[in-house]
């Protein structure tokens, strides 16, 4: 029996959480094409026969402007220093970047296993797949450079079988059947904030977080209800739309995947809430389940 923690750092939007689903089999983070979609750490659970790897899922590490951006790199740094392992994600198709050369520079201080996971390689040649390598391997002394497809599901059990040589521990830190540390009720906020990643633009989707506010069991169905935070009041005609078209959409759309993950039918209630600036005030932060692992 072999277990440990393995956090996947990197760069913003270079696929971290889809790799963390990918490799559960199920959605535990939600993913979208917008920088710093994941907020909170997230810990997913692998079982085999043999080992048990808690996966952390951190925020994407970049230049905060705000109380919330600060408390995000602090939790990414924390996972730094706080698991067993530490995979470095980089986008193959975006290139080396500044961002990349910061983390790797921060990385330098640590004393464990780094392992570099190039990924987004669906429909590069192995020529180029090399250079990649090249372009990275004399940065850092990585311990393996593993190329990966996350979106495709591409290389990842040799990935999984590269991790494993690294882990430290002989014991089980989770029963086989939990997947995830996050509670019921972060989840189903997590799944219609993440709606709102992918219907809305520019500055909408970093300006908004959403809370569960109530859950009632009745009979065969779940009635819930989500607040949508927004910081100032332009946003919430957006996501309103006309006629309350925008929120009607972000509603079937969440409905759906929470059927999926709760089993039963769901009514959602979704109602819009403007608090300026949030994002920089303490009392939100922590209301709100910012500060997870920043202290």
């Amino acid at each position: 029996m072999k277990s440990g923690f393995v956090s996947f750092i990197g760069r913003p939007n270079v696929g971290k959480s889809t790799l963390i689903n990918q490799i559960l089999k199920t959605k535990i983070a939600i993913t979208s094409d917008k920088p710093q979609t994941t907020r909170n750490i997230i810990q997913g659970i692998y079982n085999d026969s043999n080992t048990q790897i808690v996966f952390v899922d951190t925020p994407g590490i970049h230049k905060p402007s705000h109380k919330l951006g600060q408390m995000l790199n602090r939790g990414a740094y924390y996972s730094i220093e706080d698991v067993d392992v530490v995979c470095l994600l980089i986008d193959a198709k975006a290139g080396l970047g500044k961002g990349d050369k910061y983390i790797i520079e921060k990385l330098k201080d640590i004393k464990k296993p780094v392992i570099l996971v190039i990924n987004k390689i669906d429909g590069l040649s192995k020529d180029e797949i090399f250079l990649k390598i090249n372009e990275y391997k004399d940065l850092y002394d990585f311990k393996e450079i593993v190329p990966i497809s996350a979106l495709k599901g591409k290389n990842i059990d040799e990935l999984i079988k590269v991790i494993k040589q690294y882990l430290p521990d002989n014991i089980k830190y989770f029963e086989d059947n939990m997947i995830t540390n996050r509670s019921i009720p972060f989840m189903i906020g997590e799944i219609v904030r993440e709606k709102i990643l992918w219907l809305t633009k520019e500055e909408v989707p970093h300006s908004v977080t959403c809370v569960t506010e109530k859950i009632i069991k009745d009979k065969d169905k779940n009635i819930i209800n989500v607040a949508i935070i927004v910081d100032r009041d332009a946003l919430k005609k957006i996501i309103i739309g006309k006629g309350g078209n925008m929120i009607k959409k972000i509603g079937t759309m969440a409905r759906k995947d929470l059927e999926n993950i709760l089993g039963t039918k769901v009514y959602l209630e979704l109602y819009v809430k403007t608090i300026e600036k949030w994002r920089d005030k303490e009392k939100y932060l922590a209301e709100f389940n910012f500060n997870d692992f920043t202290e």
